[in-house]
């Protein structure tokens, strides 16, 4: 049993490590078709949605069976439930990148408002955070892992940024309002992927060390 049992988790973690990737792909497409202002970049995004649904929901599945019927003890039980809990924040990422489609296609109606520089790098942060903390889980490294948490704190310097600049083209004229709101909205969508990839980071802690840090923190960054 031990050797198939193994085998079942190897491809739990690569059904995982699938959904991880094409939730990257979706965020990276999305800032693309908001700068670009494409919409077939936003139809790829919409369509990929349902493929992380369909994923999430096989995942849980598997994980559940795999509790069910091989009764994982210790470390292993707590990687099934990690991926399990993994597996929700990665469907809350791709939803938040449909949400920076649907602002990207609400402000197609318009003309730009400014060019976009400090949006892409926020994304390009998210995407590195979701890239690294993957690679930590993967190759079991804590130290990885903590250092994705405090990435965060860059993410949140360019959203409170964002927001000053966006505020600054309000004040200067009311007609800015609705696209400067929009690209708030935008970079609010992107610091939550970023809590998101935190909170995966968090997780993957817990499968490694066996140690909650949710609570054990400084500033709401991993310790």
């Amino acid at each position: 049993m031990g050797r198939h049992f193994d085998e079942e988790l190897t491809e739990l973690k690569k059904k995982l490590t699938r959904t991880a990737s094409l939730v990257r792909e979706m965020i990276s497409t999305s800032i693309d078709a908001l700068k670009e202002r494409k919409e077939d970049l936003m139809k790829f995004v919409l369509e990929s949605e349902e493929k992380v649904n369909m994923f999430q929901i096989e995942i849980d599945d598997e994980a559940l069976k795999l509790i069910a019927l091989r009764q994982p003890a210790a470390s292993d039980l707590r990687l099934i439930i990690s991926v399990m809990k993994m597996n929700s924040e990665l469907e809350r990422m791709a939803d938040l990148a449909v949400n920076i489609v649907e602002r990207s296609k609400e402000l197609l109606k318009e003309p730009p408002l400014k060019p976009l520089i400090d949006l892409p790098r926020m994304a390009d942060i998210a995407q590195d955070m979701l890239d690294n903390v993957l690679q930590a889980f993967l190759n079991r490294d804590a130290d990885a892992a903590r250092q994705v948490c405090q990435t965060d704190d860059s993410v949140d310097d360019l959203n409170d940024q964002i927001f000053r600049e966006l505020l600054t083209y309000m004040l200067q004229d009311p007609k800015n309002i609705n696209r400067a709101i929009k690209l708030i909205l935008v970079a609010r969508y992107l610091e939550r992927i970023a809590d998101h990839a935190t909170n995966i980071a968090e997780d993957v802690y817990y499968i490694i060390k066996g140690k909650d840090i949710r609570h054990h923190v400084e500033n709401n960054k991993c310790l």
